[in-house]
């Protein structure tokens, strides 16, 4: 979409210069959540170490371990390591947990659904342009009672298909993206739900040592 050129696009009528408004949004979108999501499935191994020693007793090692990283999973663990030191009850703490590994994923899926909106109806509004296109260049052949020169038919025809390529031009970065997008948000999801159980179960097995 953004090798076409202007002369292209107003070729193509008003949905072309839609289409082309959303390849503009899609493509910062996908900036913006490729920035945002960069470091969401790291620190894996800073938080095996800080659970390491919090199953060893050393729960200020452990927080500091996880205290700077930068994903999702480090902050969710180190609010339980500091609910746990608080003496929260376990149901208490486990919904608390939940409730902000729900508020992560929701952050990290931001905008996802936008994107995938702009994959759905670009082909679509791609397809309207065709349909009317075609339309109006019957309606002038209509109108030629079949004088009407085959060049300018075609031409007509050529512009009407334009808006079609343009949508799927659009809608299929954008699919991809989302899809992408999704998975590695849910991936992180998936690793803060892991790193705070095992936290859990490493401060049972530390509990019942001592």
């Amino acid at each position: 979409m953004t090798g076409l050129s202007f002369e292209v696009i107003r070729s193509g009528g008003p949905l072309m210069v839609v289409l082309a408004m959303l390849s503009l949004a899609s493509l910062a979108l996908i900036a913006v959540k490729v920035l945002d999501l960069w470091h969401c499935r790291s620190g894996q191994k800073g938080r095996d170490q800080a659970i390491a020693k919090w199953a060893a007793g050393d729960t200020a090692g452990a927080r500091a371990a996880v205290t700077a990283g930068r994903a999702p999973a480090d902050r969710v663990t180190t609010a339980a390591m500091a609910a746990l030191q608080a003496g929260m009850p376990r149901d208490r703490l486990i919904t608390e947990m939940t409730r902000r590994g729900n508020a992560e994923l929701d952050r990290m899926t931001r905008h996802i659904r936008l994107l995938e909106l702009i994959a759905m109806i670009s082909p679509l509004l791609g397809l309207l342009g065709t349909v009317t296109g075609m339309i109006q260049s019957f309606q002038e052949l209509a109108a030629a009672e079949g004088a009407a020169n085959a060049s300018v038919l075609a031409g007509g025809i050529w512009q009407a298909l334009l808006t079609t390529a343009a949508g799927l031009l659009v809608a299929i970065p954008a699919a991809v993206a989302a899809a992408l997008l999704s998975g590695r948000a849910e991936g992180a999801a998936a690793m803060i739900e892991q790193s705070v159980g095992e936290l859990l179960v490493a401060a049972d097995g530390h509990r019942l040592e001592t």
